[in-house]
């Protein structure tokens, strides 16, 4: 089922799933990775003003100009000012993988965080899912190491569609 509501800060309309959970990644990573894609997609020439981002990716613009500002000073964008200007990749797509992105906003995998609880873990000392959970981060490291904005960039960008019709 799909409900469509107000956000009262950014007068868009905010889409909410039956399917929805929790995401793999945090949110911060998430608004990142989107308005980098975003950009990405678009033509190098035409740069991405912070509130077409926001409406384009449904981030917050407040919000979303706290993480254009990081991944500006990580290398990432390049901001040109005046009538014309915005945000631009500082390189190719194919040159900037997820990863970093995500150490651009601080949001890179934590490899020593215990998913038991305990504090820390290794392969000496394991939790009880320290092996799953070592897994599992391997692979999500790996994803972001391998994964660039040209991998995503080449997607269409299209709103989500309605399920059940």
């Amino acid at each position: 089922m799909t409900a469509i509501m107000q956000d009262s800060k950014r007068r868009l309309p905010v889409r909410q799933t039956a399917e929805s959970g929790t995401s793999l990644l945090g949110t911060t990573a998430e608004y990142a990775l989107r308005a980098m894609a975003h950009i990405a997609g678009a033509p190098r020439d035409q740069p991405a003003t912070a509130s077409e981002l926001a409406a384009a990716t449904f981030v917050p613009v407040h919000y979303l100009s706290k993480l254009l500002r990081k991944l500006v000073t990580a290398g990432l964008l390049v901001s040109q000012k005046g009538h014309r200007g915005g945000f631009v990749l500082a390189r190719s797509a194919q040159q900037i993988r997820f990863i970093d992105v995500l150490e651009a906003v601080d949001r890179a995998p934590n490899r020593k965080r215990c998913a038991f609880g305990w504090g820390a873990c290794d392969a000496r000392h394991p939790c009880p899912l320290h092996p799953a959970w070592d897994k599992l981060g391997q692979l999500f490291l790996d994803w972001t190491q391998r994964t660039t904005l040209a991998d995503v960039s080449r997607a269409r960008m299209r709103p989500p569609t309605r399920r059940g019709k």
